[in-house]
């Protein structure tokens, strides 16, 4: 599976940036679909994710403010991003992964800046 990730932009803080993950093929079912954060220096880390059937996973940092969703009939997911701060600057990948498969697909990171 190959993944596409786009939506990242520039935004000042408080404000919104949508990103979408395009599949290129079926990525639904017993699978997990996540989005990562990564910033200069520092590993790699969980935003959100959406666990099989519907179980999602937030970090701490972003409760209440990001939400992940899927459109199945696409082959895509995404990742609302509201009341964007300083510190949710960085690449965005997006990550998906067919349980008891042994190996994941990444997309490319796209880059969020949010200015204070």
């Amino acid at each position: 599976v190959q993944l596409q990730a786009s939506g990242g932009g520039l935004v000042q803080a408080g404000g919104s940036l949508r990103l979408s993950c395009a599949a290129s093929g079926s990525i639904f079912g017993s699978s997990t679909v996540a989005w990562y954060r990564q910033t200069p220096g520092k590993q790699r880390e969980l935003v959100a994710a959406i666990i099989g059937a519907g179980t999602t996973n937030y970090a701490d940092s972003v409760k209440g403010r990001f939400t992940i969703s899927t459109d199945n009939v696409k082959n895509t997911f995404y990742l609302q991003m509201n009341s964007l701060k300083p510190e949710d600057t960085g690449a965005y990948y997006c990550f998906h992964h067919f349980h008891g498969a042994l190996d994941s697909s990444w997309g490319q990171g796209t880059q969020v800046t949010v200015s204070s």
